[in-house]
């Protein structure tokens, strides 16, 4: 399951590295989606080192952190929170032109920064 665990790193880092690509390209909106997966993925690589079992195909980042036995702050469960709703309201395309055009560049630059401390964070834990 190592393999797995390291996976799921992988993947993560890969994430945050194109969330940080999006932000240079201006795609706000994107900048968020990406953090979320970072995040996501990085939890179910801590869930799999962990159990040593496939992570819960779950894609909600407070429900993942419980079963990652990873405790969260306040402030940590409201990045969270917020991170979970850019997966879901990002996934209907009827959505994506108005979502993205209320995303503004200081707020993107604001989360990453905060998914870039919280993903830090959790990769002590691995």
């Amino acid at each position: 399951m190592a393999d797995t665990a390291d996976q799921w790193a992988g993947q993560a880092r890969y994430d945050l590295g194109t969330a940080r690509a999006m932000l240079a390209a201006e795609r706000y909106l994107y900048v968020l989606f990406c953090c979320q997966q970072a995040t996501e993925k990085m939890l179910k690589a801590i869930i799999a080192k962990r159990t040593r079992e496939h992570p819960p195909r779950v894609q909600h980042l407070v429900r993942l952190a419980e079963a990652a036995r990873v405790e969260i702050d306040e402030n940590q469960a409201d990045l969270l929170r917020e991170l979970s709703t850019y997966y879901i309201q990002s996934r209907y395309p009827e959505e994506i032109p108005d979502l993205a055009s209320r995303v503004r560049p200081d707020e993107a630059k604001r989360i990453l920064g905060q998914t870039e401390g919280f993903i830090q964070w959790l990769s002590t834990m691995r």
